[in-house]
């Protein structure tokens, strides 16, 4: 797996999906920054309810799936998966069905978030509960008080570039006061 962080105001995204599936996956990606998504759902579904003027008439054709990026599947029979899934392949934009690896370019990854500081936990698609059961562990490690360290630390390094400090330097900075706070502890080796 290559890990990845998209820009979503630079990637034309699109989750196609009814039910539950689909609306975790909506919500996971709104929270992402995702807030200019094509959303293609069945009249009626929660998800059409839900993705407000996103929402585009379903399924979505194959000329629409070509001028995407990235192509997320969820809560679909495989009847309806299957043909956006090819038809997304043929326009080599990448896709996701979920729970359907053999249709996955990618897979989703568990994740915490802090404001600017992502931290993401993957299995491979191999065993997403434990990939889960990490991030809850992270979650415990790094508090929400992380939010405002990332910004402090952003915050130093625009001056520093504005000094010109080389970066070597700026990161000797930054591990100083990683260490000097404690943010860190490491903890015993196993």
């Amino acid at each position: 797996m290559i890990p990845l962080a998209l820009d979503p105001d630079r990637t034309e995204l699109a989750l196609a999906g009814a039910g539950a599936p689909a609306l975790r996956r909506l919500r996971a990606l709104r929270r992402a920054g995702a807030m200019r998504l094509a959303v293609y759902a069945p009249a009626g579904d929660a998800l059409a309810t839900e993705a407000g003027d996103d929402l585009r008439p379903f399924p979505p054709r194959e000329a629409e799936i070509g001028r995407l990026h990235v192509l997320w599947i969820a809560g679909l029979s495989p009847e309806q998966f299957t043909p956006l899934a090819e038809a997304a392949r043929r326009a080599r934009v990448l896709v996701n069905v979920e729970d359907e690896p053999a249709y996955c370019d990618f897979h989703a990854v568990a994740e915490l978030r802090r404001g600017d500081l992502l931290l993401t936990v993957s299995t491979g698609g191999a065993a997403p509960g434990l990939a889960g059961a990490i991030r809850r562990n992270l979650e415990r490690c790094f508090s929400p008080a992380w939010a405002e360290r990332v910004a402090e630390i952003a915050a130093l390094r625009r001056g520093w570039r504005a000094e010109n400090l080389p970066m070597a330097e700026a990161g000797r900075r930054i591990d100083g006061i990683v260490e000097e706070r404690c943010w860190l502890p490491c903890p015993k080796p196993d």
